[in-house]
């Protein structure tokens, strides 16, 4: 399908499944398209870490990046990506404390790597407390 406007570009990156249509797509300027292709289940891993580099807003990047740490095809090198995109955005004062949580959760990382996090400058206390709630859910039974 040939894409025409943003519109058309939203519901090809909500409902698309071929991964050559889908990692054109990311290519899109539009964090509404990027942001739905981080959603879309069928985004194969190449396209997910294409993804992770882009930059809009704050609380559009956060959001991104939160749906790229849920992302079930996120495998350990999107999840890397995501985690040192993460790691920058808290040394620029920003919080993407859900995106924090959410590779705390992912079985791809080790505790130690996602830890790291709770150590830089916008870790707020919070933060580091359910990072490791987080963590500890991991290795209990």
């Amino acid at each position: 399908m040939v894409v025409y406007t943003p519109a058309d570009q939203l519901e090809e990156a909500r409902t698309e499944t071929d991964a050559a249509t889908l990692h054109q797509l990311a290519r899109t300027p539009y964090v509404f398209v990027r942001q739905a292709l981080a959603a879309n289940p069928a985004t194969e891993p190449g396209t997910l870490l294409a993804l992770t580099g882009t930059r809009d807003s704050p609380w559009n990047d956060n959001k991104l990046l939160l749906l790229l740490a849920q992302h079930p095809h996120a495998d350990r090198a999107v999840l890397r990506a995501v985690l040192d995109a993460v790691a920058a955005r808290l040394t620029e004062g920003e919080r993407p404390y859900g995106a924090v949580l959410a590779l705390a959760a992912r079985p791809e990382l080790t505790p130690a790597e996602v830890r790291r996090l709770a150590s830089l400058h916008g870790a707020s206390a919070r933060l580091r407390s359910g990072l490791e709630r987080r963590l500890a859910l991991r290795t209990s039974p």
